[in-house]
């Protein structure tokens, strides 16, 4: 299981380091930008850049139209293969239990992988190529152990790191090198930090740094022209989750979602650190735009952003509104929404039950609420505080 485990955290940073890696022996030709080289070509660059912000922004027909004009273009060339294939990935992220991108993502990486192979076959030396086949086997590996696919997800996470570390020799050349870097220091240290089994398997790898990989991440959000987004979004969750530092990573929130005001996943990140954080009136804008955009079927937007937008507007509605009736809806929408994901054991779930109970307590309905709470019984596990709360309840209110 340890190998296993480690190749799920590995995936999040294996590609990146081998973007880190990219070009590393070219110091020139990176620099001057090779037209030769896809990556480094500007025409290239400015077809792509303005592709990519359409994917971030989930207007993912547009950014497939011009991902597919650059294949006609460069049809025995990875680069349009592994963008079609990222933008297949984006649509998986805002929930990633949902499979009917899978097979779509996976045929374009082996197709970026076909390409990248035949140039590696005439140019052996060919550290794009590398570049490639590190990044589209890294991001194979980390689907398949998004999907417990452990025998797959092990192979894929082994044929990443045998291409990112042939291509070891790094130059300081500018800040998007210094993307991979950053992530490989913190979460080579992060890990055994965390995950004390992973230690021998850690071992074998360089010693991390977390605090310079946050810096070298940092840097790269400031200057850095390709992979900025990837660096905020990588930072952000680094720093609401890992760190703790939900404070840190809210203006990092705030910057992608004004970016990408249609992205599911960062809207919903921005809604939920302004939940937390206590900023309520931006909260309750984010959320009411979430449903919005659920209702309109805008792409990306579905029953797990749903879920947190309807418990927000539920909690604000009943905390700071008084509007009871107003909360009790959202929170009906907010069990709706858990139940349609297969989410029906969620803290969003649970929580909403309680607070619907709790509502139907106040509001003299106890045949109501001691139902919710029998609910939260049947789901709950007996260590959540939900567990105890209906436990408590249903003892004092048995002859309801």
């Amino acid at each position: 299981m340890n190998k296993l485990r480690f190749c799920l955290l590995a995936a999040l940073f294996f590609p990146m380091l081998a973007w880190a890696q990219y070009s590393s022996n070219n110091e020139e030709e990176v620099m001057l930008g090779n037209p030769n080289i896809l990556l480094t070509n500007m025409n290239i660059q400015v077809q792509a850049t303005e592709a990519i912000n359409d994917m971030y922004n989930f207007k993912f027909d547009r950014a497939d139209m011009k991902f597919s004009w650059m294949r006609q273009d460069h049809p025995a060339h990875p680069l349009p293969y592994f963008l079609l294939g990222l933008s297949q990935w984006w649509r998986i992220v805002p929930n990633i239990d949902v499979e009917r991108y899978d097979d779509a993502f996976l045929s374009y990486m082996d197709q970026s992988i076909e390409k990248a192979e035949a140039l590696l076959d005439r140019d052996p030396e060919n550290v794009e190529a590398n570049f490639f086949l590190a990044a589209a086997w890294g991001f194979k590996g980390r689907l398949y152990s998004e999907r417990k696919q452990w025998r797959k997800a092990t192979f894929a996470g082994k044929n990443a790191l045998n291409y990112m570390q042939k291509s070891k020799d790094k130059a300081e050349l500018s800040p998007e090198f210094l993307f991979g870097d950053g992530l490989y220091n913190y979460y080579a240290e992060w890990i055994p930090e965390n995950y004390f089994w992973l230690r021998p398997v850690v071992a074998l790898f360089p010693d991390g740094d977390k605090e310079l990989g946050l810096k070298q991440l940092r840097e790269v959000t400031l200057n850095a022209f390709y992979t900025r987004t990837e660096a905020q979004y990588f930072l952000m969750q680094i720093y609401a989750s890992e760190e703790g530092r939900p404070d840190l990573a809210m203006p990092i929130a705030t910057r992608l979602y004004e970016a990408y005001p249609d992205n599911a996943f960062f809207q919903r990140y921005y809604a939920r650190l302004c939940f937390t954080q206590g900023r309520l009136r931006e909260a309750e804008e984010a959320s009411a735009s979430i449903l919005e955009k659920i209702a309109a079927q805008m792409p990306g937007y579905e029953a797990v952003s749903g879920r947190y937008a309807a418990f927000y507007l539920g909690y604000i509605n009943q905390v700071r509104h008084r509007d009871l009736d107003k909360a009790k809806a959202y929170f009906q929408q907010a069990v709706q929404f858990a139940e349609a994901s297969n989410q029906d054991d969620s803290g969003y779930y649970l929580y909403s039950l309680a607070h619907l109970a709790r509502i139907a307590d106040a509001q003299g309905d106890v045949g109501q609420a001691r139902d919710y709470y029998q609910l939260i019984k049947k789901k709950a596990d007996r260590k959540h505080s939900t567990y105890d709360e209906a436990r408590t309840y249903l003892r004092s209110h048995r002859k309801a």
